[in-house]
């Protein structure tokens, strides 16, 4: 039995999103501000932190609602309460951080049709009691905000030769410059998930190994 397996239900639920079901790595979800967004630390934060919020107050909002949602329009009701929170975010981002606003663009609009979160509200917090929809978002939210910053700190190192803006070498160093541009977000992701699909794979090929050996004994 793994570590996961051993552990209550709610600590399940809150992990289950950082590693074993990623949002990005192993649901591959949310592709467009993984890609677009993370040419930069501070942006793949400011975006994370951003969809962590939407998330988390929707999967709230809709779970405590799912009594008094109809099921023909379920839905349409979803999209408007995490388009009201996208809105919310929105605005709090061009009054506190304008810049970061202005980088992110048109991309935090874009947050509405994340299929990570219209999905989390169709799968889980729709069907489950609000503590464990918390739980379901805030650990599906942190995984994706962890994605995210895999890709860009990477890119902003190799790119800009700094780390969230703070440079980290020398007038002697070449940025790569096509890691902050569009084929620089496919290249890190591409190894990333090169990555993490082979750390699976060997995961899964020591199990049965251990299972035979704990049988043995």
């Amino acid at each position: 039995m793994s570590k996961l397996e051993n552990k209550t239900p709610n600590a399940q639920e809150f992990l289950k999103g950082l590693w074993k079901e990623n949002p990005v790595f192993v649901a591959v979800l949310g592709m467009c501000p993984a890609l677009a967004v993370t040419n930069t630390a501070i942006n793949s934060l400011a975006m994370g932190l951003a969809t962590t919020f939407v998330l988390v107050s929707s999967s709230m909002l809709v779970s405590s609602l799912k009594s008094v949602i109809p099921k023909q329009v379920r839905i349409t009701a979803y999209i408007i309460i995490i388009a009201t929170f996208v809105t919310v975010v929105d605005f709090l981002l061009a009054a506190f951080a304008p810049q970061i606003h202005k980088e992110l663009g048109a991309f935090i609009a874009l947050i509405v049709v994340n299929c990570l979160i219209l999905g989390r509200q169709e799968a889980f917090a729709s069907k489950n009691p609000v503590g464990l929809s918390i739980l379901d978002a805030l650990g599906m939210s942190l995984g994706f905000t962890f994605a995210l910053l895999c890709i860009g700190i990477p890119r902003e190192i190799l790119g800009s030769g700094a780390l969230f803006t703070i440079p980290l070498f020398g007038e002697g160093f070449e940025p790569w410059v096509v890691m902050i541009l569009p084929p620089g977000g496919f290249f890190m992701l591409g190894f990333l998930l090169l990555g993490f699909n082979w750390y699976a794979q060997k995961k899964k090929e020591r199990q049965p190994a251990k299972a035979t050996t704990e049988l043995t004994n």
